[in-house]
């Protein structure tokens, strides 16, 4: 039985931040929670990164508790470390030193071996305006390929 690939985006990430530098990290993860990954039981929703002893941490990412997982199943929000080189943990620390940015988990999906990965972005809030700039772009990029189209 072959799965369809697994990637799930936080949507969110796009309209409320503005990325600069992305990072592909591995993450932690218990038994119950890879399986209820790779059936895309999980959410990005709501989810951002902080360091804590020089370690990334990723919080609030939600992983369904696993159908078939008995008393050793996960507990969905809990916190989840990421595993990113030190030269990388680094420059993301440094990064999120400066006011304003921030770090959030863009996408997760299931690589070639079978790992799951987390793309990450250092990212810096969007103020009110330029989420109207972006809905309105997004519909002129609609509108003109509706015109093209017919």
């Amino acid at each position: 039985m072959k799965l369809a690939p697994v990637n799930i985006k936080n949507k969110r990430a796009t309209f409320d931040y503005e990325l600069t530098d992305t990072y592909t990290a591995g993450i932690v993860l218990t038994g119950t929670e890879i399986k209820s990954i790779r059936l895309g039981k999980a959410s990005l929703v709501d989810t951002f990164c902080f360091f804590a002893n020089g370690e990334l941490w990723v919080k609030n990412m939600h992983i369904a508790e696993y159908f078939y997982g008995s008393y050793n199943n996960h507990v969905a929000r809990r916190d989840r470390k990421l595993l990113l080189s030190k030269k990388e943990l680094k420059k993301l620390e440094r990064g999120t030193k400066e006011t304003g940015f921030t770090i959030v988990p863009v996408r997760m999906f299931i690589n070639e071996k079978g790992l799951a990965k987390v793309v990450i972005a250092l990212a810096k809030g969007k103020k009110e305006y330029d989420k109207r700039d972006s809905l309105r772009e997004k519909d002129d990029r609609r509108e003109m390929d509706r015109m093209f189209k017919h």
